[in-house]
C-alpha cells in the first residue's frame, strides 16, 4: 500500500492518523506568524543576562592613553537587550515613504546569513546557527547549522510555511538554488560542493551527488569562500576563489578568473556584470569590469567621503578598532570596517530611482548603504546617495540590527537578512585583552544568540507584486515570456531554467526575442540562454555585434567569446574593428575580450585604440594590458611556487598540448565541440580524475584509454598511448595538464614516470575506464564510521574543534605541543581497507607578529613510522621516514589492514615549540566496484 505523505484515508485508525500528523511535524516546522509570548528566544537570551552589572576594568597591558583606549567608558552597563520583531521594526529609520515589516523571523529561523529563492518563489535561509555563540567562537565548527525552505502559501505576505531542506551541517558556506527542489552547497573547511536534492516532494533533502571539487581553502569562517552566484554569462562564481565553474554535459568545468577580493556577497547589474562585496575593508571590492576578464587596478573608484558611515546613535561604541574608530558622543562607526551581502536593486515594486543602484550591509555600522554608481569615460566611480544628509538609507538604534544578506525579492521588494545578533566579528579579533571583549563584557553582548529576522522593505502607494511564481510547473516556452519581465529576479529565474532544462525547443523563439523584442533587457537575456543552451548563431551574433545599440554590441561581444572558444577564430577580426567603436564602452569591451582571447594582434590593436582615444577607462586597461603588473594583496593565492626546471617542464608540456592534444580536448581543455552540446573527447578543466592520484594520468598516457568514461560516450572514442615516448616527455605533459587548465594539481616527475611504466609493463592494449581506476589508487573518502584518535589533540585556530578527524580537512589537527617520541595518530576503519599511500600537508604556523617577519615554524614530524594492525593491539611497522618539507607523501606496497598509525620516533632536537600538524589528509587505496566522490 503507498503511503502518502499529505493525504490518508478518512477510514483509515486512530494509529494511521497519529503516523500522518507525526510525518508532518517531522517535515514541516511549526507554520505560523512570530508569536511574542511564551518561553521564546528573545526571553530566553533575556533570562540569561546576569541581573548584576558586570564590573570591567582597563586590561593590564593596556595604555589608557592609547588611541584605542582613550577616552573609554567603563562604567558598569545595563545589557544590551533584544527585542522582539514588532519593536525592533519601530527603531529603524527609512526615508520617507518607506515602510519596512518581517516577513520570517526567530523561531522559526535562528542567525540567517544568507536568503534565495527558487522557481517557486520559496524562500531558502542559510542558517548559521553557531556563529560567534561565545566571544572565543565556541562550537563554531560544530555539525548543527542548517539551510530550511519557507514559503508563502496564503500570500498574505509571511512566510509561514518551512521545512528543514538540509540540517546538520557544519557552517556552510553558501545556498544556490539549482533547479526544481535542488541546492547546491558546501561547509566550512571543506573542498567539495555537493548538489542535494529532494526527490519525493517532502521539502527535505534525500540525495547527495557530487559537483565539484577543489573550491574550499583554509582560515576562519569569515575568510573561506562563500556566495556561489550564478551569472546573467551562466557560469558560477563565487567570493574568495579566482575561478569560475559551470555544468557541460562533460561534467563542470572551470575556469581562471581576476581575483575579486570579496567575502561576503555577490550581485550583478542588467548588463550582466559582477559586484563583489568585501569584507574587512567595509566597501565593494571589484566592480570595474567583469572578472573572468583578470584583475585590474582602478585609482580612485570611491568618491571622497564614501568610507564614513552615518549610523544612528547605538551608544554602545563595540568597534573592534577601539575608540579611534568610535563617533562620539552617539557610539556610532566613524569608518566602515565590515560589510556584508550586496544587490544591484532590480525590481518593480519601489521607487524607479532605486533601480540599477547598489545596496549593501554593514552590519557594525548597523546601515543599509544605498549607492549611486556614476561612469564617466568607462571608469565606475561610487556615491553614497545619502552623504551629504550625513545618513543611509536604513539605520538603526537598535544595536542588535546586523544587516548580513539583501535580495531583490520576487515580489519586487527588497528583502533584508538581519542575524540579529550580539557579536559581529570573528573570535580571533574579539580575545581577552582587546577592546572589543571589554565591550562585549561590559554589555553582555555573547549572551545575545539564536535569533534572526528577514525585513521587506517597500515604499507607499506602490504594493508588493502578488503574484507568486509558479516556473516549475512551467514549460521552457512559458519561461521565454518571463524574460521580458519588469522585475530582474523574473528574467534571471527563468533564464536559468531554461538552461538547466537543456530543451533546445524553445531556440527560434529565444532567436525571435533577441531580433524583434523591443524590450533590450529580455533580448539580453533571451541572448544568454542561447548561450548556455549550446545554441549560438554564428550568423545571429555576427548581426548583434553591429547593432544600433551600443549594450547591445557589448553583449554580443562578450558572447562570441563562447564562440571563439569553440574555434571561430575569424571573431578576431570583429574585435579588432570594434576596438574603433565610437562608444568607449564598446571599444573597452572590445579590449577585454581581444586581451582574455589573446588574439595576434592584440598589443598592436590596444596601442592604437590608446594613441586615438583619450578616455580614462581606455587608457587605464590598455597601460595593464600592454604592461601586467603583479596583483598583491591579502586573500590572493596564486598557487604553487616553481622552480626554473619546473617551469621549463610546463613549458615544454605546454607546446606538446597544443601541437597534440588540443585537437580533441579543445585548446582550453574543455573538449572540442561539434555541436548540439557534445565534445570530442572528455573536459580536462577543473578534473576530478586528472586531479586524482598522478598514476592516472600516467597509465593513461603509457596505455591508452577506451570506451565510455564514468558513462559519458564521446565521439573520439579512443586515447591512444604514448609508451614510446620518453619518460621525461610523458611527465612534461603530464605536469601541463595537472597544473593549467584550472587544474591545481602535484607536478609529475620522470622518476615518478619510469616507476609506473615499471608496474604497468604487462598491460597490453588501452584500459578500459574501470580497469583503469581499480589499478590506481583512489582517495578512500572519510565517513562517520572512521574513528580518528591521537595521542595529543589540540585547535588549530580560535573556535576549532579540538578533534583528529579535523585532520582531514582545511581547519586540520595538531598536537598542541612540541613533538615528542611516542605520539601518535590513528585510523580505525570500520572493515579492513587495502591501502597504498597517504598524503598530508603540514602548514609552517607564523611566530610573532608579520612584521617582525620570523621565520615560521615548520610543522611536519620530522622521524616516523608507518603502522598497521588487525586488531589495534599488535603492530607491524611498514614504513619509516623523515619529512623535510610541508608536503608529505607516504607510498608503499598494498596493504589489507582494519588500524593506521602513525608514530613519532624521536624528540625534535630543534629550539621552541613546535609541535606536529597534518591538515587534507588522504589515504589511498585500492578500491573494488565502488563509486568514488573524488
Amino acid at each position: 500500500m503507498p503511503h502518502h505523505r499529505l493525504d490518508f484515508n478518512v477510514n483509515a485508525n486512530f494509529f494511521g492518523v497519529l503516523l500522518f500528523f507525526l510525518t508532518l511535524n517531522i517535515c514541516f516546522i511549526s507554520g505560523c506568524a512570530p508569536k511574542e509570548e511564551g518561553p521564546d528566544n528573545v526571553a530566553k537570551v533575556i533570562g540569561s543576562m546576569t541581573d548584576s552589572l558586570p564590573i570591567i576594568s582597563l586590561p593590564e597591558d593596556a595604555d589608557p592613553e592609547a588611541p584605542d583606549w582613550k577616552g573609554v567608558d567603563l562604567d558598569p552597563k545595563s545589557p544590551v537587550k533584544p527585542s522582539y520583531p514588532a519593536e525592533e521594526a519601530k527603531q529603524f529609520l527609512l526615508p520617507e515613504g518607506y515602510h519596512i515589516d518581517y516577513v520570517l523571523t526567530e523561531p522559526q529561523i535562528e542567525q540567517p546569513g544568507a536568503i534565495s529563492f527558487d522557481g517557486n518563489g520559496r524562500m531558502y535561509v542559510l542558517e548559521l546557527r553557531t556563529y560567534m555563540l561565545t566571544a572565543d567562537s565556541d562550537g563554531t565548527l560544530e555539525p548543527v547549522s542548517r539551510i530550511s525552505r519557507w514559503e508563502d502559501k496564503n500570500n498574505d505576505g509571511v512566510y509561514e510555511t518551512g521545512t528543514t531542506f538540509l540540517d546538520s551541517l557544519i557552517f556552510p558556506r553558501f545556498v544556490l538554488p539549482y533547479g526544481k527542489d535542488c541546492i547546491l552547497t558546501m561547509e566550512s573547511d571543506a573542498d567539495n560542493v555537493y548538489k542535494y536534492s529532494d526527490t519525493d516532494g517532502d521539502g527535505v533533502a534525500d540525495k547527495k551527488e557530487f559537483f565539484t571539487n577543489k573550491y574550499g581553502r583554509s582560515g576562519n569562517v569569515e575568510h573561506q569562500q562563500a556566495f556561489m552566484y550564478w551569472g546573467m554569462d551562466n557560469w558560477l562564481y563565487s567570493t574568495v576563489n579566482a575561478f569560475r565553474v559551470k555544468e557541460t554535459p562533460g561534467g563542470v568545468i572551470r575556469e581562471k578568473t581576476g581575483y575579486n577580493r570579496a567575502q561576503w556577497g555577490i550581485t550583478h547589474d542588467d548588463d550582466g556584470k559582477l559586484w563583489f562585496q568585501g569584507g574587512a575593508s567595509g566597501v565593494p571590492s571589484y566592480f570595474q569590469f567583469p572578472i573572468h576578464y583578470g584583475t585590474f587596478n582602478v585609482e580612485n573608484q570611491f568618491a571622497e567621503g564614501f568610507e564614513v558611515p552615518w549610523g544612528a546613535p547605538v551608544k554602545i561604541a563595540d568597534m573592534q578598532g577601539g575608540m579611534d574608530e568610535v563617533r562620539q558622543p552617539d557610539g556610532s562607526l566613524n569608518r566602515v570596517t565590515g560589510s556584508a551581502g550586496n544587490d544591484i536593486y532590480r525590481g518593480d515594486r519601489l521607487p524607479r530611482e532605486l533601480y540599477g543602484q547598489l545596496f549593501y550591509g554593514e552590519p557594525v555600522a548597523r546601515i543599509v548603504r544605498q549607492i549611486k554608481p556614476v561612469v564617466s569615460e568607462g571608469l565606475t566611480t561610487l556615491h553614497n546617495v545619502y552623504q551629504q544628509d550625513k545618513s543611509e538609507f536604513l539605520r538603526s538604534t537598535d544595536p542588535l540590527f546586523r544587516p548580513v544578506d539583501m535580495v531583490t525579492a520576487p515580489d519586487g521588494t527588497l528583502y533584508v537578512a538581519d542575524m540579529y545578533h550580539g557579536i559581529i566579528q570573528e573570535g580571533q579579533w574579539a580575545q581577552k585583552g582587546t577592546y572589543l571583549r571589554t565591550k562585549i563584557e561590559q554589555y553582555q553582548l555573547d549572551k545575545v544568540v539564536g535569533l534572526g529576522r528577514i525585513w521587506r522593505i517597500t515604499h507607499e502607494g506602490n504594493e508588493r507584486d502578488k503574484t507568486q511564481p509558479r516556473m516549475f510547473d512551467e514549460s521552457p516556452a512559458d519561461l521565454v515570456r518571463h524574460l521580458e519581465h519588469p522585475n530582474g529576479w523574473w528574467r534571471d529565474k527563468a533564464q536559468q531554467l531554461i538552461v538547466l532544462s537543456k530543451d533546445r525547443s524553445v531556440v527560434p523563439e529565444l532567436e525571435k526575442m533577441v531580433r524583434e523584442s523591443k524590450n533590450l533587457l529580455a533580448r539580453f537575456h533571451a541572448l544568454w540562454s542561447l548561450e548556455g543552451l549550446g545554441a549560438l548563431d554564428k550568423v545571429l551574433v555576427g548581426q548583434l555585434l553591429k547593432d544600433q545599440n551600443p549594450r547591445m554590441r557589448i553583449q554580443a561581444i562578450r558572447v562570441s567569446e563562447s564562440l571563439y572558444k569553440d574555434g571561430d577564430k575569424q571573431l578576431a577580426k570583429n574585435y579588432s574593428l570594434l576596438m574603433k567603436d565610437t562608444n568607449t564602452d564598446v571599444a573597452m569591451q572590445a579590449m577585454l575580450t581581444a586581451n582574455l582571447l589573446k588574439i595576434p594582434s592584440l598589443r598592436d590593436d590596444v596601442t592604437k585604440l590608446m594613441a586615438s582615444n583619450s578616455a580614462k577607462g581606455i587608457q587605464v586597461l590598455g597601460e595593464q594590458i600592454l604592461n601586467p603588473v603583479e596583483i598583491r594583496g591579502w586573500m590572493i593565492d596564486k598557487g604553487p611556487e616553481l622552480t626554473a626546471s619546473q617551469q621549463e617542464a610546463m613549458e615544454r608540456g605546454s607546446i606538446i598540448f597544443n601541437e597534440l592534444c588540443v585537437q580533441c580536448h579543445g585548446l582550453d581543455g574543455t573538449g572540442t565541440p561539434l555541436g548540439n552540446g557534445t565534445v570530442m573527447a572528455p573536459p580536462l578543466t577543473g578534473s576530478p580524475r586528472v586531479q586524482s592520484h598522478p598514476e592516472y594520468v600516467i597509465k593513461t598516457l603509457l596505455h591508452g584509454l577506451e570506451g565510455p568514461l564514468d558513462g559519458q560516450t564521446y565521439p573520439g572514442s579512443i586515447m591512444v598511448g604514448m609508451g614510446d615516448q620518453s619518460d621525461g616527455w610523458i611527465a612534461d605533459i603530464a605536469s601541463y595538464i595537472r597544473l593549467n587548465l584550472t587544474n591545481e594539481a602535484s607536478i609529475i616527475s620522470p622518476e615518478q614516470v619510469s616507476e609506473v611504466r615499471l608496474k604497468s609493463k604487462a598491460k597490453i592494449g588501452p584500459y578500459q575506464y574501470h580497469e583503469l581506476l581499480s589499478s590506481v589508487p583512489q582517495n578512500i573518502v572519510p565517513s562517520d564510521r572512521w574513528k580518528v584518535t591521537a595521542s595529543h589533540t589540540a585547535p588549530t585556530r580560535i573556535g576549532g574543534t579540538d578533534s583528529p578527524s579535523s585532520a582531514f580537512n582545511f581547519e586540520g589537527w595538531t598536537t598542541g605541543e612540541t613533538q615528542k617520541k611516542g605520539m601518535w595518530f590513528q585510523i580505525e576503519f570500520p572493515e579492513a581497507q587495502t591501502i597504498t599511500e597517504i598524503h598530508f600537508n603540514s602548514p609552517p604556523k607564523r611566530r610573532g607578529n608579520y612584521r617582525d617577519r620570523i621565520p615560521p615554524f615548520q610543522s611536519y614530524p620530522r622521524s616516523y613510522e608507518l603502522q598497521v594492525s588487525s586488531d589495534g593491539s599488535n603492530w607491524n611497522t611498514i614504513k619509516t621516514g623523515k619529512s623535510d618539507s610541508a608536503d608529505t607523501i607516504l607510498s608503499f606496497e598494498p596493504n589489507k589492514t582494519k588500524f593506521l598509525r602513525i608514530i613519532l620516533t624521536d624528540d625534535i632536537e630543534e629550539e621552541g615549540e613546535i609541535p606536529w600538524s597534518m591538515r587534507q589528509m588522504k589515504i589511498f587505496g585500492l578500491l573494488q566496484n565502488e563509486k568514488l566522490l573524488n
